[in-house]
Parts: structure tokens; C-alpha cells; sequence
């Protein structure tokens, strides 16, 4: 799906604010609130764009989150596809470096971190190395890049 500039317009409105309303956003980039709402659900359907609640993770109990990097000799879309069916995962890279795939996981404490990562991510089969990189602090988490 090509994205015009309206379509883009829509998107960055729903990135400051999610629950703006269509008829606010149709006003702004001079389409009908009907025309919106099926380009907004359109990108929604094509996994362009999703609208959520982003929370801190702190502040709704799950007090840490951490980085694994994994170096793999098996079959990187495997493994990525079992790693995103892992609930307290939330974000899968393939990448070129150091590590082959790069995972965000949230857990509640240390003991489900240890748990996730020394009997979940480290038995898959074709995961050869894990480094685990904990969460100190998070000090941005934005989502409001546009589309440039």
C-alpha cells in the first residue's frame, strides 16, 4: 500500500496523540471524517500502523526489562517466530553484527528474566549465545517520528 501524504498526515496525527478523533484529523488534512477512518483502517489492516496504549513498563508491574542479543547457527526465521510467540517478548530483530537477533523482553523480576532466558531463549534449538543487556533506567520511549 503506497502511502500519499494524507495517509502520512494521519499517521503522524495518531502518533501524538491515538485517540484524537477522525473528525479532528479529516479537518486537518481537508479530508471527510468517512475518508479517515477507512485510510486509518486500511493501514491498520496492512500492519502499517497499530494503535495502542504505550505504557511504562515500572509503572504497571513489570519491573524488568532487558536486551538479549543471540547468536544463532539454525534458522533465524524460525527461531525469530518462536521467540515473538513468547508473551513477555516484545520486540524481535534480525540483524547484521555482533548478534544475529536482537530481543526486547519485559518480565515482572530477575527470577522470571532468569527463568525466560536460562530455560526458554537458550534451549531453542539453533541458539548458540545469549547476552542479556538489563534495563537500568529507560530514558525515552517515544513513538512519534512521523513519516518523514
Amino acid at each position: 500500500m503506497g502511502l500519499d501524504d494524507a495517509s502520512k498526515a494521519i499517521i503522524e496525527h495518531l502518533q501524538a496523540d491515538g485517540r484524537r478523533s477522525y473528525a479532528t484529523i479529516a479537518r486537518s488534512v481537508g479530508l471527510s471524517e468517512a475518508a479517515v477512518r477507512q485510510r486509518a483502517q486500511k493501514m491498520i489492516d496492512a500492519e502499517i500502523m497499530q494503535i495502542v496504549a504505550v505504557t511504562d513498563p515500572v509503572q504497571v508491574g513489570f519491573d524488568r526489562q532487558a536486551m538479549v542479543g543471540i547468536r544463532a547457527d539454525g534458522d533465524l526465521e524460525e527461531i525469530a517466530t518462536r521467540l515473538s510467540e513468547m508473551p513477555e517478548v516484545d520486540y524481535v530483530v534480525t540483524t547484521a553484527g555482533s548478534f544475529d537477533l536482537l530481543v526486547e523482553v519485559v518480565c515482572q523480576d530477575d527470577q522470571e528474566l532468569l527463568d525466560l532466558v536460562a530455560h526458554r531463549i537458550r534451549t531453542l534449538p539453533g541458539v548458540s549465545v545469549t547476552e542479556t543487556f538489563v534495563y537500568l533506567k529507560l530514558n525515552k520511549q517515544h513513538y512519534n517520528w512521523g513519516t518523514r
